[in-house]
């Protein structure tokens, strides 16, 4: 009889000991808040805006970066000595630099060079590096190529999305939504609206969905440049494009983690509507809110108008996926909209006529 024994004691303990610091995480977070966005009550028409930026790193990534860890711990990809590199436009890094810390791990961020400072400033201060390529599409190949250099674990935020969180529960956002909404006047959403980055919140919403038997429609927003739309709306998802100018959202190729069969409809938002309903979401509920707020309110309010023209009662859910305060060099500065041309003047007009309908 032949046989071949890895079992390696140290590592379980460390990789059992990770895991319970990353739970422990979890469980001294509550849940996240779900606001009533302030419509008039003669309209029967409720909007919601659960508020991921709460999370200790401010961003709906750290329910992802937080998945991704006890994703590649279960797996026996990440051990003690493990760098951790990871694909990212921004708020990925920033929480999975969180983890890496926790854990005593190195950490690097493969970024396109137009990513924010701000958000630059916060991996670091996580005890991240940031590694800028001019490229945006060549962020998984540099990734790759880090990761192989140092006998390290590529997390791949954009193929292990969809795979890392338990869709059928255990705390997953889709779950916190239906949670929340128990007491509401329209318990069931007519509609949730979120953006796709990786497409993993949308693959775990969608699935969720269907998996509790909802009525519940999904409609993902897509912002300008992104290949999402046009993949999902003409059926090639090969396609690429350009790429998003609204950090956290939108891609210029099709992710793996895109989940086009759990989706009822998409949205695409140009940009000048999307900046213009960040602004708006701040001066109607006082939230300062990042741009991809924006782009999920901006189609949030399309879906509502209909809605009202059809006679429909009924509520729905989109998310505050980070706080505006990571924006105050791009979106936030008039400044930095005309040097790109960017005119949002029209569009927050349109959005404050809105609530006089």
């Amino acid at each position: 009889m032949q046989q071949v024994d890895r079992h390696d004691p140290a590592a379980r303990r460390w990789a059992a000991e990770a895991i319970r610091q990353v739970e422990a995480d979890a469980h001294r977070s509550c849940d996240t808040h779900l606001h009533v966005f302030p419509l008039p009550a003669r309209w029967d028409v409720n909007l919601y805006l659960k508020d991921e930026s709460v999370h200790p790193t401010g961003s709906l990534k750290h329910r992802l970066a937080r998945s991704l860890f006890l994703y590649g711990l279960a797996n026996g990809w990440i051990g003690p000595e493990t760098t951790i590199v990871e694909a990212s436009s921004g708020s990925t890094a920033v929480s999975e630099a969180y983890f890496a810390r926790l854990l005593g791990l190195s950490f690097v961020a493969v970024m396109p060079e137009s990513t924010s400072p701000e958000k630059i400033a916060l991996i670091e201060f996580y005890g991240g590096k940031c590694h800028l390529v001019e490229d945006p599409s060549a962020i998984y190949a540099e990734s790759h190529r880090l990761a192989a250099e140092s006998g390290g674990h590529f997390m791949d935020q954009f193929t292990y999305a969809e795979r890392a969180t338990d869709w059928r529960g255990n705390n997953n956002i889709a779950e916190s939504i239906f949670q929340q909404m128990e007491l509401e006047p329209y318990p069931e959403p007519t509609w949730i609206v979120v953006g796709a980055g990786t497409g993993g919140t949308s693959a775990t919403i969608g699935r969720y969905i269907r998996y509790r038997r909802h009525a519940t429609r999904l409609a993902v927003v897509d912002p300008e440049g992104s290949a999402f739309y046009p993949a999902w709306t003409g059926g090639d998802f090969s396609a690429t494009a350009p790429g998003s100018r609204i950090e956290g959202i939108g891609r210029p190729r099709v992710e793996p983690s895109f989940l086009p069969s759990v989706i009822d409809r998409m949205i695409r938002v140009p940009d000048a509507l999307s900046i213009a309903a960040m602004r708006w979401v701040r001066e109607v509920t006082g939230l300062n809110v990042g741009g991809s707020t924006g782009t999920n309110v901006a189609a949030a309010v399309q879906v509502l108008t209909e809605m009202r023209r059809a006679g429909e009662r009924g509520s729905v859910v989109t998310l505050i996926c980070d706080g505006g305060e990571r924006y105050r060099a791009s979106y936030d500065s008039d400044a930095w909209l005309a040097d790109r041309g960017i005119d949002i003047a029209p569009h927050l007009a349109d959005l404050r006529e809105f609530l006089s309908r």
